[in-house]
């Protein structure tokens, strides 16, 4: 079995936690004419699932997620939320699409402030830099990786660089080839 991951609720009475998901792997042959429509492929789908499996049984589900509008980080959010049967409210926006870390800060800074935990779903390079700007320390952010950032702010709107902890990093791998049990 695994241990259960403190949910904010727990731990951070006066913090928020932001989770950062890159979408999982895309089809790259799936003919479609854009990159804004790439649907995920096989394994990428495979990995969305287990992952909202994963932030159930580690009681990691968010109060509120924000999508890029782009097919695959939506797809991947939706198949997180099927597989870990856990919803909360949505807002999907273009904004995250090839935004840059500034854009991406803004966008959370307008999250509901009673919320303790937000999802953010979206992009490399992108999200390696939002940990990077908020912690000081880089990961790899493999498609389909969730990361966990403890933040010390009690309000969304004073989200800065440097405010932030890593958490916790999990890689999708880590997940599909057999080495948490997910039920």
């Amino acid at each position: 079995m695994f241990r259960h991951l403190d949910g904010p609720s727990e731990r951070l009475r006066d913090m928020k936690r932001l989770l950062l998901l890159r979408h999982a792997k895309s089809d790259w042959d799936s003919g479609v004419a854009g990159d804004h429509d790439r649907p995920l492929a096989g394994r990428g789908r495979k990995a969305a699932r287990a992952t909202g499996r994963f932030i159930a049984l580690a009681g990691l589900e968010p109060d509120y997620a924000i999508t890029s509008s782009a097919i695959r980080a939506r797809t991947t959010l939706a198949l997180a939320m099927e597989s870990g049967d856990w919803t909360c409210p949505v807002n999907e926006t273009r904004e995250l699409y090839h935004a840059g870390v500034a854009d991406v800060l803004a966008v959370v800074a307008e999250s509901p402030e009673a919320d303790s935990s937000v999802m953010i779903v979206g992009h490399q390079p992108t999200w390696g830099g939002v940990v990077e700007a908020l912690t000081g320390g880089a990961t790899r952010m493999a498609t389909g990786t969730l990361v966990g950032i403890d933040l010390r702010i009690d309000s969304w709107s004073s989200i800065r660089p440097g405010f932030g902890e890593l958490a916790f990093v999990i890689p999708p791998r880590l997940l599909t080839d057999g080495n948490i049990q997910l039920g």
